[in-house]
């Protein structure tokens, strides 16, 4: 799609504008399960509130989304055209305020090619599998952003799941009435922010080590499969 990419001076622009306070992003899951709705891609509700600054107020800058659709947008209190505003990579902010507030409520889509939100159907058993992979710039397909390193902020998030799934992001998770809920994580890079949720099979251990001067440094461990994928062995004895 032409003119879909950032370039390097609209990039220093933004950054030179902008200053980013932080993101709380919102995920519904529950269509990646069950039939096809039919035409057009399946795709799933994301809403992002995004909180920033602008060092000059009265200009106008734009965030990045590549989705199907765009249910509403708001922008200080108030509600835009998403037709105006959204041209399926962009969404146009006009007369910002020194300190803003962005909610932007769309219609992603799931991916089969690792961009985005990728889906993935177990042949063997029909199990839905999801995972994001946002390098260098796919973050937008999941969630509204600012989609440059330099705009780093920090992350709150949660997600709606089919029962049964568990859901993992960069912070720690727990379910709390259908919902996960991820706690904030530091400022980081759009990038690096991640999703995963699925019937996977997990297991956890963890690595110690003590150093010369007494101190001790543990880091948790976990790694996760398909449930097709898992290996069994039975214990053999001889005679």
């Amino acid at each position: 799609m032409p003119g879909e990419n950032l370039t390097r001076d609209e990039a220093r622009e933004r950054a030179a504008l902008l200053s980013v306070d932080g993101y709380d992003v919102s995920l519904d899951l529950r269509s990646a399960v069950g039939d096809d709705a039919g035409a057009g891609p399946r795709t799933f509700r994301s809403v992002t509130t995004i909180r920033f600054r602008c060092a000059e107020p009265g200009a106008a800058s734009f965030a990045d989304l590549i989705a199907p659709a765009v249910t509403a947008v708001s922008l200080n209190g108030k509600d835009l055209d998403p037709g105006a505003v959204f041209d399926g990579t962009r969404i146009q902010l006009d007369d910002l305020a020194a300190e803003n507030e962005l909610v932007v409520d769309a219609q992603c889509a799931y991916s089969r090619t690792g961009e985005g939100m990728h889906r993935f159907v177990d042949p063997e058993d029909g199990e839905v599998y999801l995972y994001t992979q946002y390098e260098p710039a796919d973050s937008r397909r999941v969630f509204a952003t600012f989609e440059q390193p330099d705009l780093k902020a920090p992350f709150r998030a949660e997600v709606k799941a089919p029962e049964g799934w568990t859901v993992w992001s960069n912070g720690v998770g727990e379910l709390t009435d259908g919902v996960w809920k991820f706690a904030e994580t530091k400022p980081i890079s759009t990038y690096i922010t991640a999703f995963l949720a699925g019937p996977y099979h997990y297991v956890t251990d963890a690595y110690s080590r003590t150093f010369d001067d007494g101190t001790t440094l543990e880091i948790p461990l976990g790694a996760m499969c398909r449930r097709g994928s898992r290996r069994t062995s039975t214990p053999t004895t001889s005679s």
